[in-house]
């Protein structure tokens, strides 16, 4: 054996040396090039306002959390769940919401909360984004059988 020292993945030994299996990488197909045709997404689809009702599984979120940081996690869990569901940077917490999420104390958060997602557009002129989120919260009796469902602004 001649490769004293060296591990065995790099000797030509086992296999061909090239790295990739056969047609990965190739836009060959039958020996002949084919056109790959590229299109081109000019930014995303332009943000409408939209208003959505939406059911937040808290317990999951703040699972290993210590108890003297739950509440703050869970308003910290809603903003980021807004952002990603509203694709916006600016997200504003209702006060009703921040005192519903508090209403227990900092470490009993309510298991599940609902909420309503408002993308909204930005009246300040000078201001980064164009849009906004507003998220407030919904009183519900049950959580049983809610969707997430499209509210319509009056």
């Amino acid at each position: 054996d001649t490769s004293k020292g060296r591990s065995h993945f790099g000797s030509s030994r086992l296999g061909s040396s090239h790295s990739a299996p056969a047609g990965v990488g190739d836009s060959r197909v039958g020996g002949r090039h084919k056109m790959v045709k590229i299109v081109k997404k000019t930014g995303r689809k332009g943000q409408e306002p939209v208003t959505r009702d939406y059911t937040i599984h808290m317990h999951k979120l703040l699972q290993k959390i210590q108890f003297k940081k739950r509440a703050g996690r869970a308003i910290r869990e809603i903003r980021k769940f807004a952002a990603r569901a509203m694709t916006t940077k600016d997200i504003r917490i209702d006060t009703k919401l921040n005192k519903f999420v508090w209403s227990n104390g900092v470490r009993n958060v309510p298991t599940r909360v609902r909420i309503r997602l408002s993308r909204k557009r930005n009246e300040d002129e000078e201001a980064k984004d164009k849009m906004f989120t507003l998220v407030q919260h919904v009183p519900v009796e049950s959580f049983k059988n809610l969707q997430t469902e499209t509210v319509k602004d009056e």
